[in-house]
């Protein structure tokens, strides 16, 4: 219960992946989570589902983060609901992946925006509350494909995740004074039940063989990240970007 009282505003936080593992890690430590999700009954499902196992406050809103209206009502609900804001954990991306030469401009455009307009408009919505507080924690979820080229039709994706990182650093100096921390994680493959949906099944065990670490990557491992950036203990590191990959990616 170290980050009790706490509220937490989480994207994409009703899937299978990250988002759920890192909303229940938080609640199991005291946090009230704001669940948000483009689905609004799996976002109500995962919210009650947290709120009976935890006991702790929730509230689940259906947000698309590239649309700003509803990224400023969740922002407006939860100050409501909570009076305050204590960290943003802007979870939410997507891919298609596409090679170059066929990639249609609306594939370009949902990968750029969901990652990378979504946690502008994200933090942006947040960073009055947290300015008036004079303390919180932004972690934004970024990949190593940032760092690195690809095949397979990602350009886009690392794209996106390269300007999260920029956009990151950026944000950490501008809110340091305020006692605001922002930081970004890089994960390298981490499995859920949704990526053969995503893959194709030789993509994925392309991406497995890189790892050496002798066992796959999981949700909870990203989440203890962001548990450890959040708490006091990360409380001196900002405009950083964490590598979880199993030894995949070193730098």
């Amino acid at each position: 219960m170290k980050l009790e009282g706490k509220v937490a505003i989480l994207t994409a936080a009703a899937g299978v992946g990250i988002g759920q593992a890192t909303a229940r890690m938080m609640a199991r430590e005291g946090v009230k989570v704001v669940v948000t999700d483009t689905h609004e009954e799996r976002s109500r499902s995962v919210a009650q589902a947290i709120h009976d196992e935890y006991g702790v406050g929730t509230l689940d809103i259906k947000c698309d983060v590239t649309n700003l209206n509803e990224v400023n009502y969740v922002v407006e609900t939860t100050l409501r609901r909570f009076g305050r804001i204590d960290i943003l954990f802007n979870n939410a991306g997507t891919n298609r992946p596409a090679q170059i030469v066929d990639m249609k401009d609306e594939t370009w455009d949902i990968v750029i925006d969901t990652s990378l307009k979504g946690t502008f408009y994200c933090s942006r919505a947040v960073l009055p509350a947290m300015i008036e507080q004079k303390q919180g924690r932004i972690v934004n979820i970024t990949s190593v494909a940032g760092f690195r080229g690809l095949g397979g039709g990602h350009a886009h994706y690392a794209a996106a995740k390269a300007g999260v990182m920029a956009f990151t650093r950026c944000l950490a100096m501008e809110v340091a004074p305020y006692r605001i921390t922002a930081n970004t994680i890089a994960p390298s493959f981490i499995f859920n039940e949704f990526i053969p949906n995503i893959y194709p099944q030789e993509e994925i065990e392309r991406m497995f063989a890189e790892v050496p670490y002798p066992r796959k990557g999981t949700p909870e491992d990203i989440a203890n990240t962001v548990l450890f950036l959040v708490s006091d203990e990360g409380e001196y590191i900002t405009g950083q970007t964490i590598c979880v990959t199993g030894g995949s990616w070193m730098r």
